[in-house]
């Protein structure tokens, strides 16, 4: 991989969900030998002092307790904005953040995960309980017929450099429709071209179509066991969508726990963590 030197940005809400993302964060940052930045965001500019010593004394333990470099910073805003903002303050490479799988909470459930999430530039891993353990062996990749499936396959090959991966290539269900069929064809080879270009470890599965794609996308994360779950956020998401719920809340608040990384449909290349792996 190239320079490692881009951060790894976790939000720092003192809560214990929080804290499972700096354990599910330490892996990363010691296998590409980069630094952890915590954030807390405020909403006065009164707060700033008593949170910045709060953020620093976590940081501080973090660091011993974990042997990487952790640091922390408080920022002023809103959390759905902030961290958008922070990553591109920060040139962060990639972000994890501890979220509330249960709905109705007034922390970061899953639309409201969401909607953060959709404001980075780099992918998020939002993590619900404390890592099983600290590799990734086995991650869980959906493919259905939209074009932006194309640009999360960089980062399964960059998990799975990193930490020895198998890849578990779900794809929608055959369809009627020759025009959707065709897509999901088409971005099932281009992700098995890639992957053996680069030597991935993958096998393909087929999903039933006896329910939603979502939904048998996450049985067959749990048939496989899977560490990780890797999906392409929607291309522009609405507010309906915040209202009404997604298919990738769905698989964000997945009750088997499975950390999920979220990328959002760009071009996904920062340097250290290149999605491409040059």
């Amino acid at each position: 991989m190239e320079n490692q030197s881009k951060p790894i940005l976790i939000p720092a809400d003192f809560t214990v969900v929080a804290q499972y993302a700096i354990e599910a964060a330490v892996p990363f940052a010691k296998l590409t030998n980069t630094s952890i930045v915590l954030v807390h965001i405020v909403k006065k500019t009164a707060e700033i002092p008593d949170a910045t010593a709060r953020v620093e004394l976590e940081a501080d333990r973090a660091s011993k307790e974990y042997g990487v470099h952790v640091t922390g910073i408080v920022r002023e805003g809103s959390i759905f904005s902030t961290i958008g903002e922070t990553v591109n303050e920060l040139d962060a490479g990639l972000v994890l953040m501890g979220t509330h799988g249960i709905r109705g909470m007034q922390k970061l459930t899953g639309s409201w995960a969401l909607k953060v999430i959709v404001t980075s530039k780099v992918p998020i891993i939002a993590v619900q309980t404390y890592p099983r353990k600290a590799t990734v062996d086995r991650i869980a990749f959906p493919i259905d017929f939209k074009r932006e499936n194309r640009e999360k396959i960089g980062w399964a090959y960059y998990v799975a450099k990193l930490f020895n991966s198998k890849v578990y290539i779900f794809r929608s269900e055959p369809s009627k429709d020759r025009k959707i069929e065709q897509g999901v064809r088409t971005n099932l080879a281009f992700t098995e071209k890639f992957l053996r270009s680069k030597n991935i470890k993958y096998e393909i599965a087929v999903a039933k179509g006896e329910d939603s794609f979502a939904k048998e996308s996450l049985q067959y994360a749990g048939e496989i066991d899977a560490d990780m779950i890797l999906i392409t956020t929607t291309k522009g998401i609405s507010i309906a969508d915040f209202v009404l719920g997604t298919s990738e809340e769905d698989i964000i608040t997945n009750s088997a726990n499975i950390p999920v990384m979220c990328v959002n449909p760009r071009k996904s290349k920062m340097g250290g963590f290149s999605a491409t792996g040059g």
